[in-house]
């Protein structure tokens, strides 16, 4: 049996593919596409469990795919994180020596994920900016109503 990481090159080189045919649109349709037709244990899981969905299903995901990771939950504070210490996919990328990695390969990760969880009532917080060492980490939490929100930079007043 072919394992999924067997693909990875293939998905990054379908993305260059539909990048030079309809540009960086036609890489966004394709990736909200994926999101909508095969992310419903996601969202059902979230939308049964909670926050707590968010662990169940990255759990078994991730731990498939033999990733470096470690995750948090606080149901508490709404919040859940995954901080990513290597990236199976993207670290497979990076070894292969016949070709280059699509230039946003991780972007799929932000896209599929944040178009699950937004509707249901979460915001998602990806930190993209060591995907050239295979690493990065995911916020998920309770969007606050705005009326509870503070605007950045500010402390309590008074």
């Amino acid at each position: 049996m072919i394992s999924c990481t067997e693909f990875i090159p293939a998905y990054s080189e379908l993305f260059k593919f539909l990048e030079k045919q309809g540009g960086g649109a036609a890489v966004l349709d394709f990736w909200n596409y994926l999101s909508d037709n095969f992310l419903g244990n996601l969202k059902e899981l979230v939308e049964q469990n909670g926050i707590r969905g968010c662990w169940m299903y990255w759990t078994h995901t991730l731990n498939e795919e033999a990733a470096d990771f470690t995750m948090e939950l606080d149901e508490e504070a709404g919040e859940f994180r995954i901080v990513m210490r290597h990236c199976p996919s993207k670290g497979r990328l990076l070894e292969c020596k016949h070709i280059a990695p699509y230039h946003d390969y991780c972007g799929h990760c932000d896209v599929l994920y944040r178009r699950v969880l937004e509707p249901l009532g979460y915001e998602c917080i990806a930190d993209l900016s060591e995907v050239d060492q295979a690493r990065c980490s995911l916020v998920v939490r309770r969007k606050r109503p705005a009326s509870q929100a503070q605007p950045l930079g500010m402390t309590g007043v008074g």
